[in-house]
């Protein structure tokens, strides 16, 4: 017998309008094991701010900027409402602070590390919520090309973090072996849904090694 359903949502449930998000749940017995044979089926309670696309598998659509509520439903037990978060198109991006860094290697793990390289994410509206989690790409070359190996701490996408009035992504460059190079030339990116770019993306960074 289904006594409750459990619900998962990727991103904490944090998307930006024109997105999808599809959430996931498991229907579970009274000793908390999950059970089978499918049945589940989404609805929006807030039609101005999301759209369920697809009722089967909870795909939702986000319409307007805002924390909109959606439902799971098995036969006649319904979830607890789920607060999603719609967030507006971002405006802009920008460096914060520096956007080339000096490394002078002493042969110490510490001392190959750039200082952070960070970007600066603006939305369209002034709530603090509509800044986290946005997400950043990373691309980077070394010059002269010389076998040396490279990393991007701590990787190369990135997401604004999960704290109010932030808005800051950071990465950080890491010569892990290898000659080193001249330099490397870090470019930031960020899009809208449809792909086409962020206001002031990309932005480039340069890390300059030095012995």
């Amino acid at each position: 017998m289904i006594v409750a359903l459990e619900i998962v949502l990727p991103d904490s449930g944090v998307f930006e309008v024109g997105d999808t998000l599809v959430p996931r749940a498991r229907a579970l017995n009274g000793r908390g094991d999950s059970v089978g044979g499918g049945g589940i089926s989404w609805a929006t309670l807030d039609t101005a701010l999301a759209a369920v696309l697809d009722p089967a598998t909870g795909a939702t659509l986000g319409k307007a900027a805002g924390t909109p509520r959606i439902q799971a439903r098995v036969g006649n037990l319904r979830s607890d409402p789920v607060v999603l978060v719609v967030q507006p198109p971002l405006d802009s991006i920008r460096a914060e602070g520096e956007v080339r860094d000096t490394v002078t290697l002493s042969g110490t793990p510490k001392d190959s590390i750039s200082d952070p390289l960070r970007v600066r994410v603006f939305a369209l509206t002034p709530p603090s919520q509509t800044l986290l989690r946005r997400r950043l790409t990373y691309e980077f070359a070394a010059f002269p090309p010389t076998g040396s190996t490279v990393t991007l701490i701590p990787n190369d996408t990135v997401y604004t973090p999960a704290v109010p009035d932030s808005g800051i992504a950071v990465v950080q460059v890491r010569l892990d072996a290898g000659g080193p190079p001249d330099s490397v030339r870090v470019t930031a990116r960020a899009a809208h849904h449809d792909g086409t770019p962020v206001p002031g993306s990309p932005l480039t960074f340069v890390v300059e090694f030095r012995p």
